[in-house]
């Protein structure tokens, strides 16, 4: 039984190091207009499409933003009436991103961005404190790339994907009278992006893209079990361990397929509209590796696997933006975007839910210099909870906002 109890705990975390969803907060210009793509205006594109840095109207493009975002999750069992609340911290994703033209048909970028992390936090004796008390996770996104102009009117792009992460996460033990807490900082692994940037008119502007999905490499990981010495042996881990157990796990960060266009209505007012494709269906199962078993022979590693049973989502983006002034832009923007899993397969890691966002924010130019700010109000609909694998019943709600500063510069 403790068995059991431990691997599935381990494996539950290790799942919320993988990201779980990808946070769409790479640029608050994109953000306001519901987070669309086809906005070639500065550096904060290369993110979403390496082909698009052709078409910044500069030779060399600095963009950089932060955000704010909180969210509440509210958890209840509807036998019992029992509640329990996160008091999670606000998250701040960053990004940043620079492009140079060297020559006229050929541009380079560098993006820095954290489209991965989150931090929830739930009371330390709540009902479902043996699956998490508390997540902390960061994944980083280091991409350098290029875009080629074929023509006036198109061109291409690649990027090169290093990911960097870590995870903190704290549950309970309450069979052996204790806790664990697991511990990663140095997972890591790569991949690539690839696209297309079209403007066939001056009216209309087109982005395709593609971002791999990248194997996120976890070797050097601690479980630490805060329990009594005396049952070191008892879990597999000898006693001269401080109660300490290494695993190694490949945890995958999914592949995602946008299209996207923007079309200008009028010199005043465009329309931009996405569609994001996620392949979460890659998390069918997940298998740790730890240094040495869980119970019984010591001289054996336990291998853990654990369905997932995550499917494919689809998003679906509407944005606007008007110019009031030359200097003053309005945005506006919606988008709903689909849980990756159904009510049988829910987690408090990560808990997700279909959810309605709707989005706003000004931009400024001052000459060369760009300030545009960012606001998102979440409408997560209410969801049952139905995990047997977990024996985890009941009824789960949500909210969230965010907000964001961005800044750019055009220098020529």
């Amino acid at each position: 039984m403790k068995k059991i109890v431990l691997s599935m705990a381990l494996l539950a975390g290790a799942l919320v190091y993988a990201g779980g969803f990808r946070v769409s907060l790479q640029g608050v210009k994109q953000l306001a207009m519901a987070h669309t793509s086809a906005h070639a205006e500065d550096a904060s594109v290369a993110f979403f499409n390496p082909a698009g840095i052709s078409f910044i109207p500069a030779k060399l493009s600095i963009a950089a933003g932060g955000f704010g975002a909180k969210s509440e999750v509210e958890y209840q069992n509807v036998t019992s009436l029992y509640s329990a609340k996160t008091s999670s911290p606000m998250g701040t994703p960053l990004y940043a991103a620079i492009t140079y033209r060297p020559v006229d048909r050929l541009t380079l970028g560098f993006s820095f961005s954290t489209p991965f992390g989150s931090t929830i936090e739930w009371d330390k004796n709540w009902a479902g404190k043996e699956m998490v008390q508390r997540m902390e996770l960061k994944g980083f996104y280091f991409q350098p790339m290029f875009a080629i102009k074929l023509a006036d009117w198109v061109s291409v792009g690649a990027s090169f994907i290093y990911a960097k992460g870590l995870v903190d996460w704290d549950k309970s033990i309450t069979q052996l009278n204790g806790s664990l807490n697991l511990n990663d900082t140095e997972a890591h692994g790569h991949g690539y992006g690839l696209g297309v940037y079209l403007r066939p008119t001056s009216n209309l502007d087109v982005s395709v893209a593609y971002r791999s999905k990248v194997d996120m490499e976890a070797t050097k990981g601690k479980a630490t079990f805060n329990v009594s010495p005396a049952l070191y042996a008892g879990i597999g881990l000898p006693s001269n361990s401080g109660g300490v157990d290494g695993f190694k796990a490949t945890l995958p960060l999914v592949e995602e397929y946008t299209v996207g266009l923007t079309y200008k209505v009028t010199p005043k007012w465009s329309v931009s509209g996405d569609f994001n494709y996620t392949g979460w269906s890659k998390y069918d199962k997940l298998t740790l590796d730890f240094n040495h078993a869980l119970v019984g022979n010591q001289t054996d590693k336990t291998v853990s696997v654990v369905p997932k049973n995550f499917k494919d989502t689809k998003t679906y983006r509407i944005g606007t933006q008007y110019m009031v002034l030359p200097y003053l832009a309005a945005r506006l923007g919606y988008y709903y975007d689909e849980s990756p899993y159904d009510d049988a397969n829910f987690i408090p890691e990560t808990p997700s839910f279909n959810t309605s966002v709707v989005t706003a924010g000004l931009g400024f130019k001052f000459g060369r210099m760009g300030v545009d700010l960012a606001g998102g109000l979440a409408f997560p609909q209410a969801r049952n909870i139905e995990n047997a694998y977990y024996n985890f019943y009941g009824q789960a709600k949500a909210k969230a906002l965010y907000f964001g500063l961005g800044l750019s510069y055009n220098a020529f």
